[in-house]
């Protein structure tokens, strides 16, 4: 009602702060024919419903307060409301309502529909990232989100595990003392011979993609973690 719109008995449809929906729809999610919901929603793809829930967290609000029209039933007319209550009711029922779907998608407290974690890694993303430094903050989230997001491709589980095998190469220098150099060199010939950096005729590709990116992926977070926390310790 706050940012969409609502149906008035006596004035019929009055816009609420985004005047033009359709528009806003089209300039957040590049798509159009996703609006009205119930005229279109027959015709999404997963990925189309996912990106109308996300776009749907940005602008829904709790209503907390406003007065009452009595001509013809027509209802209350919210005028105060709470957006981060109505995103958390919001989410939870969501939440509920993916838990029944075939596939293992969550939103989350920012608004992103993502894969779930891999049951035992669920720890490893509500864990703080133990570094200060920004260069390493930001390329581990921005690998996290184009890994788990949903409609996340193979190319993109691939970049975000490139992106994690950057994130160890930048700190190259500072694990050094920390790892033995037969464990620095496996750490990077991992990804350089697995097709993920450096492309070259020597490079392992016959392997299930799939599988082996999930695994390089957590592998590498989580050694990064592992790492990041020894760096902390050691200074």
């Amino acid at each position: 009602m706050k940012a969409l719109a609502f149906i008035v008995v006596d004035q019929d449809y009055i816009p609420g702060k985004i005047v033009d929906i359709d528009l806003e729809i089209l300039l957040k999610i590049r798509k159009k024919n996703l609006w009205p919901i119930d005229e279109h929603i027959k015709q999404y793809s997963e990925d189309d419903l996912f990106d109308i829930i996300e776009f749907l967290h940005i602008h829904v609000s709790k209503p907390v307060d406003g007065t009452y029209h009595n001509w013809n039933n027509c209802g209350m007319h919210w005028e105060t409301f709470n957006k981060i209550e109505g995103q958390s009711e919001f989410r939870q029922k969501i939440n509920e309502l993916l838990n029944m779907y075939s596939k293992t998608f969550e939103l989350s407290e920012k608004g992103e529909i993502l894969h779930k974690p891999e049951v035992g890694f669920e720890k490893i993303f509500e864990a703080d990232i133990p570094s200060q430094d920004q260069n390493v903050t930001d390329r581990i989230s921005s690998a996290i989100l184009r890994y788990r997001r949903h409609g996340s491709t193979m190319d993109d589980r691939r970049q975000a595990v490139r992106d994690l095998a950057d994130v160890l190469e930048y700190l190259r220098p500072k694990v050094k003392s920390i790892l033995t150099k037969e464990d620095e060199k496996d750490l990077f010939n991992l990804a350089n011979n697995f097709g993920i950096r450096h492309h070259n005729e020597k490079q392992k590709t016959d392997y299930d993609t799939s599988l082996w990116l999930s695994w390089m992926f957590y592998y590498y977070l989580a050694t990064i973690h592992v790492l990041l926390r020894k760096i902390n310790m050691d200074n």
